[in-house]
């Protein structure tokens, strides 16, 4: 357990100055003083290690996201999902690698990416139930149908961002509320 701590510690390190694109396996191993086979005996693979690093990041948006307690209107569902939105956007390799391993593009499961998405919609349907009593969203769809459709537009602006070079929007964040406001304002 320490080695493995200890090549989670390094990696972070590295992602903390170059980013989760630049993390090579060569410079975890020799910043740990291990052999690489180690590192392969720890974590499948340097996705596997990203991805520890990456759902443990995703776990603290959430609890971020927990302790600003109950969105009132659209517009702070919004604003609690920015940074979550900011993280995921800020290295491509985090995005792909969400896609992969939730199962959503590939076979690839990750327990702790999979835990995160699924406290996403847990979390968002919490919130919706809640602004439905008060008429704030919509009332004709259930809260969990409505927080999957989030999680949705939550991929889709990522992937337009990627794609469109963010030329569009000054944030994922700026670019999602026309979709929520769509997807949840209530019908008239």
């Amino acid at each position: 357990m320490k080695t493995r701590a200890k090549l989670i510690e390094v990696a972070q390190q590295i992602v903390a100055v170059q980013g989760y694109s630049a993390l090579r396996v060569e410079d975890v191993v020799e910043q740990a003083g291990v052999a690489k086979g180690t590192l392969f005996s720890h974590f499948k693979d340097k996705d596997g290690l990203l991805a520890v690093l990456i759902g443990a990041e995703i776990m603290a948006k959430l609890d971020q996201m927990e302790t600003h307690g109950q969105p009132n209107t659209i517009n702070e569902v919004i604003d609690r999902l920015s940074p979550l939105l900011t993280f995921i956007a800020t290295d491509r390799v985090i995005f792909e690698l969400l896609l992969r391993y939730s199962g959503s593009t590939g076979a690839e499961i990750d327990e702790v990416v999979t835990a995160g998405l699924v406290r996403q919609v847990t979390l968002f349907a919490g919130w919706l139930t809640e602004l439905q009593h008060t008429s704030v969203v919509r009332d004709d769809s259930p809260a969990e149908l409505l927080s999957e459709g989030i999680q949705a537009f939550l991929y889709h602006v990522l992937a337009l961002w990627f794609c469109m070079e963010h030329t569009n929007a000054d944030s994922p964040a700026t670019s999602l509320q026309p979709f929520l406001h769509s997807w949840l304002a209530p019908k008239s």
